[in-house]
Order: structure tokens, then C-alpha cells, then sequence
């Protein structure tokens, strides 16, 4: 066999990336306020996106990977001033940032949310996307 007939018999394979997420993601600028389930120490933050599963935040301090916060999220509906709690277990961090750049990217999963504000967020983002 040459040279020419093995480029030919042999297969090529690429790299197909597949969407993950189960919802799709909003860009949004929106404050946070946290605080870890193991001290009572409130922090603000921002949520930079959003979907019906979690958050991109940027908190100002470093946490860990499975670590539990609780969340609530602040955005204006109408005239209204909404607020939606919820618990949420970190997914990552992003590794490139950190002390030098003052925020920490990070991102959060839903654990709990109350079925009442999981519809808030969901009319949030539907309008969003209209």
C-alpha cells in the first residue's frame, strides 16, 4: 500500500463540541447578594448570566468547588423591584482570574429555589428574549 492509498483508507475524525447545558443562557448585569451557609457575613456581587439552572457570578472572594451559597438576585420587572432567593452549589471557578483582578468568576447551579421564584426568573428571561 502507498503512501497515498493509507491517506485515503484511514478515517478522520473531528471534534464536535456539544452544548451541555440543559437551558439556555441570558446575558444580563445584575446585583447579587450572598452569604455561605456557614457564616451569616453578606456579600454583593454580580450576575453576568443567567438560565433556568444557575448563574455566572462575580464574587469578591474566592470560593470552592461544591460549596453552598445562598442567593438572591435583584432586577427590575415593570415597575417592581423583584428579588428571587435560592441555594446554590458552586460548579467552577475560573482559574485565570483571582487577587489581581479583584472578582472572582464563578459558576453557580440552582440546588433550591422556590417554585414561586423559579416562575419570577423564568418570566424574567422569557422577556429577555423577546
Amino acid at each position: 500500500m502507498t503512501v497515498n492509498e493509507t491517506k485515503e483508507a484511514t478515517s478522520h475524525y473531528g471534534i464536535v463540541n456539544f452544548e451541555r447545558r440543559r437551558f439556555p443562557r441570558f446575558s444580563i448585569d445584575l446585583p447579587i447578594e450572598y452569604y455561605r451557609t456557614d457564616s451569616e457575613s453578606r456579600f454583593s456581587g454580580r450576575a453576568l448570566n443567567a438560565s433556568e439552572g444557575g448563574l455566572l457570578v462575580y464574587l469578591p472572594e474566592k470560593v470552592e468547588i461544591g460549596e453552598t451559597l445562598k442567593l438572591k438576585l435583584f432586577f427590575t420587572f415593570g415597575h417592581d423591584l423583584i428579588t428571587i432567593e435560592m441555594v446554590a452549589q458552586v460548579a467552577w471557578i475560573d482559574i485565570h482570574l483571582g487577587e489581581g483582578w479583584g472578582d472572582y468568576r464563578t459558576g453557580v447551579k440552582f440546588m433550591d429555589i422556590s417554585s414561586e421564584d423559579l416562575n419570577k426568573l423564568k418570566n424574567f428571561l422569557k422577556s429577555l428574549s423577546e
